[in-house]
């Protein structure tokens, strides 16, 4: 038998690998196209039946439904709940935007370490409505909340976040946007993102590999701490803490509703562009099967009880509002339209059709517009 080598070449791996993930004897042009999948995905596919969902669980009391789907995802996370204190410093680099100040603080994100956010406070007299803003992926690790807060405090990344801004925020800052409007609102970096990276694109599968050789998760950690985030942002004294949001585009928006659904500090939650059901995204060519970057979103064996949709249904019946591109091409129209149909579903059971806003907006793209933003901003208002 041939000696098995790892970088490349004929071995017995490499035959055994090729026959696994492209069927036996298949030719490079029909493995190359589907790619990661292995052949027998659509028996994989089919055992998924998402027992736990609402209406397919046998459990029929929607708060004991709540308690035990909610229990069963963070058994999924791997990281435990963390209740380490604050312990917030401010610090002295404070500014003044139009109508509101800036400040950074830094404290603890988790048992695991600090880090440092952005936080923005309307002038005048408090408590106000709150919004924590997540951020999103982008494959872009230099800056995680200046992609949504103008980073006052650095200028070596004023021209990146602009950048930012104007590829998919109609050249706004979506925390600065809301501040003017009288929300007091809480930014951080997400574990290799900003002062917590970079990670590069390439390192991330070896970060989450890691995690979970250490009996941790990245996803999993992420998640933990956006709720730890939501619990700091609803504790300050110029908070209304029955009035704290979440938002967030792209992988922010998948961060936003799972803190929704995950944490009792937040009462309203708005995603743009994350919302599918899973086996509709699972096809040849979707950017979900890529490894890498899904790894923030990848709760290992979640599936077996959950869709995406039924997770974010833990939430009802909060206000809660998906919008996503019908010329978004990283969600397919099919995989939105069973996931709206399911969360429809669960809030209708619950008399709360009004609480729940699903919107496909034709002409977009993967993209959170000025008028989108607007849209969000104005919903804010009327649910906070």
């Amino acid at each position: 038998m041939p000696v098995t080598r790892w970088g490349g070449g004929p071995s017995w791996w490499g035959r055994g690998a090729a026959a696994l993930f492209a069927g036996a004897g298949a030719q490079p042009a029909v493995a190359a196209e589907v790619g990661a999948l292995p052949d027998f995905h659509p028996l994989l596919k089919d055992e998924l039946r998402f027992p736990l969902a609402w209406g397919t669980s046998p459990i029929r009391d929607f708060r004991t439904w709540r308690r035990t789907a909610r229990a069963k995802v963070e058994e999924h996370l791997f990281v435990g709940r963390d209740d380490t204190p604050y312990d917030p410093e401010f610090d002295e680099r404070r500014g003044e935007g139009d109508g509101y100040t800036r400040e950074l603080v830094t404290f603890s994100l988790s048992r695991y370490g600090r880090a440092r956010a952005a936080l923005l406070t309307p002038q005048g007299s408090g408590p106000f409505p709150a919004v924590l803003l997540l951020h999103d992926h982008g494959a872009k690790f230099d800056i995680g909340k200046e992609k949504l807060v103008r980073p006052w405090y650095d200028d070596t990344r004023q021209a990146a976040a602009q950048a930012w801004a104007d590829r998919y925020f109609s050249g706004r800052f979506v925390a600065d946007e809301l501040a003017r409007r009288g929300y007091v609102v809480l930014a951080v970096d997400a574990l290799g993102w900003g002062d917590r990276g970079p990670v590069a694109y390439d390192q991330q599968q070896a970060l989450a590999g890691n995690l979970y050789n250490l009996g941790s998760s990245l996803a999993g950690l992420m998640a933990r701490e956006d709720v730890r985030a939501a619990g700091f942002l609803a504790g300050l004294d110029r908070v209304d803490r029955r009035r704290v949001a979440a938002f967030g585009f792209s992988m922010g928006a998948f961060r936003a509703w799972q803190t929704a659904a995950l944490s009792d500090d937040i009462a309203a939650a708005a995603s743009v562009c994350w919302m599918t059901g899973l086996k509709e995204v699972m096809v040849p060519g979707n950017n979900i099967l890529r490894g890498q970057s899904s790894y923030y979103m990848l709760h290992p064996g979640l599936s077996r009880y959950l869709d995406f949709p039924d997770v974010a249904s833990i939430g009802a019946p909060k206000p809660m509002f998906f919008l996503n591109g019908g010329l978004d091409p990283l969600f397919p129209a099919d995989g939105v339209r069973v996931a709206y149909d399911k969360l429809r579903a669960v809030w209708g059971s619950r008399h709360a059709e009004e609480r729940l806003r699903l919107k496909t907006w034709p002409d977009l793209g993967h993209e959170c517009t000025a008028p989108v933003q607007d849209e969000v901003f104005d919903w804010f208002d009327l649910v906070l």
